[in-house]
């Protein structure tokens, strides 16, 4: 407690002591008393009003001002010092039964200020009470009204008695009193600096706890939720406020089956739909904690999204087999194609030959033409394997895409087949253009070709920005999206590998091709598509050269 707040409760507690004098001077019928050592009551009325006044300027004071708090304090001190010595006074000296008051003087200095001013407020109280009981003795005070019949009889002996008891009760009073003060001012200055240092670590936790990149609450044994932060609400769309005391699974269903093991450190992950009915994976990591007698009391469980990790580590192990496929694939390429070109020379000699019957020409013209077939094959995989480095260059897209719109309006195999155009105009990407018009046309062709019957191809593009090394960049995203009959995960998973195809006819390298000229450009591509629900292929390129 401060020292301002001590004054004040002071001056409460002093109002409070001279209403009880007040009630107990008005019961005292002074005016009446036969020996005539009291004086009347309106003295003692006033002397308590006076102290009423002083101490209603003195709370107006301290409530307006925080200057000179030490001075208001002295001056408390000294006021109750005189007040007691007048009500003694004016009560009978010796006999007045107000005494105790200077002791109350010598508790609220040692408490408002100091053991120091304790031991100076009980010599004054000594001095004060002594001289009063001797001035009384000697007849000095008769003056003011107060008898020396009283203390004579008592005697010389019961008066020095009562000076030295008093004295001594005095010191013992400010020793007691400012020791014990002493410790309440250190415990509560300790307790303070524990209070601060609480709210220091509380105010630590809740900015670590609500800031963390990960979801952070805490579970009760029996498995309700008390913590839950501001990652785990964005996580999860729910609220701290909905989520409060309620079971963890929920709240994320899936974690249903290790609800009898949170309590015990595990990790794991599990599948969540979140209110946007977006697919994710969450990994959990949960671990016990215990009150201070050891106590398990509930669990703590981080909550993280691997939803973009385990994409991420899909498309690294795809990148990784298709890039080894690829190499390997490249290099049997090269050297079937020194003997494939060898047998296509020399079946062609043959063929200009004048011994050669009609009929074998026919079967050898049918290989000359097979072995260019699959020298354009292993031309096309060589591109794929090996793709040009890009020259990239500013393209609008809109108009870009309105080109291929053009060019594809005459293919028989987008007769019945709508194809919008929805890039915003003025867009601009850095691309390859003879490149990425590949890209395009493969799979605006994929896409028409798996709705025979007709339907729509919306080719469409919109700017992402992304957080990556700290840094925000610049994406484009486009889309090329279809209403057909869609693919399962299984062909999913497989959709970019070379020689991969659903088709007949297919060589399985296009996709292949697409997506490692959309890679060499630096940016990535993946499919999402549900069976009956059309398939989207989503490109992300870089928003500079």
């Amino acid at each position: 407690m401060d020292e301002k707040r001590r004054l004040g409760w002071f001056i409460f507690f002093r109002v409070v002591v001279v209403s009880v004098l007040l009630g107990t001077a008005t019961m005292l019928n002074l005016e009446e008393a036969e020996n005539g050592i009291y004086p009347s009551l309106i003295t003692v009325l006033r002397l308590i009003v006076a102290t009423y006044l002083f101490s209603l300027g003195s709370f107006l004071f301290l409530r307006f001002t925080n200057k000179y708090t030490r001075f208001l304090t002295y001056l408390q001190i000294i006021w109750d010092l005189i007040f007691v010595t007048l009500l003694l006074l004016i009560t009978g000296g010796i006999s007045s039964p107000y005494s105790f008051l200077y002791f109350l003087s010598i508790i609220n200095a040692s408490i408002l200020l100091a053991r120091k001013e304790a031991y100076y407020t009980a010599s004054l109280c000594g001095i004060l009470y002594g001289a009063i009981l001797d001035f009384q003795y000697f007849g000095k005070l008769a003056s003011l009204g107060l008898s020396p019949i009283p203390a004579w009889q008592y005697g010389a002996k019961f008066v020095f008695f009562t000076i030295f008891i008093n004295f001594v009760a005095f010191y013992l009073t400010a020793f007691l009193t400012g020791y014990l003060s002493e410790r309440a001012r250190k415990s509560e200055s300790a307790l303070e600096k524990k209070a601060i240092d609480f709210d220091e670590l509380e105010r630590l936790y809740r900015s670590i706890v609500s800031n963390l990149g990960s979801g952070l609450l805490t579970v009760t044994n029996e498995g309700r939720i008390r913590v839950f932060n501001r990652y785990a609400q964005q996580l999860t769309g729910i609220s701290h406020e909905d989520a409060y005391d309620r079971l963890l699974p929920e709240i994320i269903p899936a974690m249903e089956k290790f609800v009898d093991r949170i309590l015990s450190p595990q990790t794991g992950e599990v599948a969540y739909l979140s209110s946007h009915a977006v697919k994710m994976v969450i990994g959990f990591k949960s671990v016990p904690f215990n009150d201070a007698e050891g106590n398990r009391i509930g669990a703590i469980v981080n909550l993280l999204d691997l939803t973009q990790i385990k994409q991420m580590e899909a498309e690294l192990k795809k990148a990784d087999r298709l890039a080894a496929i690829g190499e390997l694939s490249a290099r049997i390429a090269h050297e079937i194609r020194n003997p494939l070109a060898a047998i296509s020379g020399s079946v062609q000699l043959i063929v200009q030959g004048d011994t050669i019957s009609n009929g074998d020409k026919r079967l050898l013209t049918i290989a000359v033409r097979e072995t260019d077939r699959l020298n354009a094959l292993i031309s096309d995989f060589l591109a794929y394997a090996r793709p040009a480095v890009p020259h990239k260059a500013a393209v609008d897209l809109n108009g870009f895409a309105a080109d291929i719109q053009t060019f594809l309006a005459t293919d028989h195999r987008f007769g019945q087949i709508v194809l919008c155009n929805d890039c915003p105009p003025g867009m601009t990407v850095y691309v390859d253009r003879d490149q990425f018009r590949q890209v395009l046309l493969n799979l605006l062709v994929n896409a028409a070709e798996e709705m025979p019957s007709g339907g729509m191809v919306r080719l469409s593009a919109s700017l992402d920005r992304l957080e990556q090394n700290g840094a925000e960049q610049l994406f484009t995203r486009i889309i090329i999206e279809d209403n057909g009959p869609g693919m399962d995960s299984a062909i999913m998973a497989r959709i970019f590998e070379p020689f991969f195809t659903t088709k007949q006819a297919g060589t399985g390298l296009g996709l292949a091709t697409v997506y490692r000229i959309v890679e060499s450009h630096g940016g990535t591509m993946h499919v999402e598509s549900t069976p009956g629900a059309g398939t989207q292929f989503i490109i992300s390129l870089p928003g500079e050269p």
